[in-house]
Parts: C-alpha cells; sequence; structure tokens
C-alpha cells in the first residue's frame, strides 16, 4: 500500500516543502525518510513540522543560495576521464556517476554521486552534457570529456567532434567517389566541345574545294 509521507523540501516530480503525497513504502524507506526529505505523514509529524515550517524554510533559503553561489562558480565546468575504446568509439567498460563526481574531485569541486543525474552509464567517447543537482531547486549543467588521451580531450573541449574509424572510412569513400563522378562529367562535357571545335576546319574548307 502507498505510504504517506510530508516533505521536509522540494522534490522533482513529487512535490514542495510541507506537501502530503503518497509514495511507495520502499521509495520513502531507502531513500526519502534516511535522506531526510521526508517524514511519515503521522499526526504528529505534521503538527511538529508546522512548528517548525519557518526555519526549516529560512534553512533552505540559505542552502539554495549557497547552492546558487556554488553554480556560479561551476559554470562552464568540464571533467576529463581518460578511457580506453574501441575504433567505433565504444568504451571498454563504462563511466558512472561515481567516476563524474570523482573526476569532478580532481578539477577541485566537490560534488557527491547522488547529486550527478546519470539515466544510465555512458558507454561512448565524446563531450558529454550532465546535469547536476546542488540542491533540489538548483541544478547546474557540466560536461565530461571522455577521450582517450588528454590531447583527444583538449580537442573535445575546443568544440571537435571524434568520428569512429569505420564511419571516417565511409566518408572518405564517399568524397572519393564524389570526386571520380565530377572527373567523369568534366569529360564528358569538354568531349562534346573538342568535337565541335574538330569539325570548324572542315566546315571552312569546303568552299575551297567547290573553287
Amino acid at each position: 500500500m502507498p505510504m504517506n509521507v510530508i516533505l521536509l523540501e522540494r522534490v522533482p516530480k513529487l512535490g514542495q516543502m510541507g506537501d502530503v503525497v503518497k509514495v511507495k513504502p520502499g521509495f520513502a524507506r531507502n531513500y526519502l525518510l534516511p535522506q531526510k526529505k521526508a517524514l511519515r505523514a503521522t499526526k504528529d509529524n505534521i503538527t511538529y513540522f508546522e512548528s517548525q515550517r519557518k526555519t526549516l524554510e529560512a534553512q533552505n533559503l540559505e542552502r539554495r543560495k549557497d547552492a546558487e553561489a556554488a553554480g556560479t562558480k561551476m559554470a562552464d565546468l568540464k571533467v576529463t576521464l581518460i578511457r580506453q575504446a574501441s575504433e567505433s568509439l565504444q568504451l571498454y567498460g563504462s563511466v558512472t556517476s561515481r567516476d563524474i563526481a570523482e573526476a569532478a574531485a580532481q578539477a577541485g569541486v566537490s560534488i557527491a554521486r547522488s547529486q550527478v543525474e546519470l539515466d544510465k552509464p555512458i558507454k561512448m567517447l565524446g563531450a558529454h552534457k550532465i546535469k547536476v543537482h546542488l540542491h533540489p531547486e538548483v541544478t547546474i549543467e557540466i560536461t565530461a570529456l571522455i577521450a582517450r588521451s588528454q590531447d583527444e580531450a583538449e580537442f573535445l573541449a575546443g568544440g571537435g567532434t571524434l568520428i569512429a574509424e569505420t564511419e571516417r572510412a565511409a566518408m572518405e569513400a564517399a568524397e572519393a567517389a564524389q570526386r571520380a563522378a565530377e572527373q567523369a562529367a568534366a569529360l564528358f562535357e569538354d568531349k562534346p566541345a573538342a568535337e565541335e571545335t574538330a569539325g570548324e576546319p572542315a566546315a571552312e574548307e569546303a568552299p575551297a574545294e567547290k573553287q
């Protein structure tokens, strides 16, 4: 059966501080309650929340200001992760939220893995946009540069795009075919013009033969 809880802070897709919502018992016991994001919506807990509402709102406002200030400092943050990958740009393994948090720490920024929004592990090289929740009401976006070398990471940071070897070969073959087609078309256009030029002297000599 669903469990009624009262939210102690805003929870995305669930509600705002003070809302009483129905959630699955497992979600409440494994996440909301231990993370102190909610309380069971008992009569005593609701009374307690109302008595503490102003204090909780003031604390939330202070945390939000701190998060906004941190977000400003982290604007345009790029973190680098060097990984092995195949010619098709597929990683030998994957990059998780923990990896992103550790890379941010190496860049001098403290982010908890729980703050990193990653629906599924990243399995391809490239520049990936990652959402980071600094506060229930403050979300920023950083860039994870996943590359095979530091030079490759710098190439990605500059706006470059990696191309798989198979795709590169196909592009080169297509370009070669296009050049061959253009050369053939140019030869075809030149041939009639050459024939017409060759026929002009014969037309001029015809009157001389009549004389």
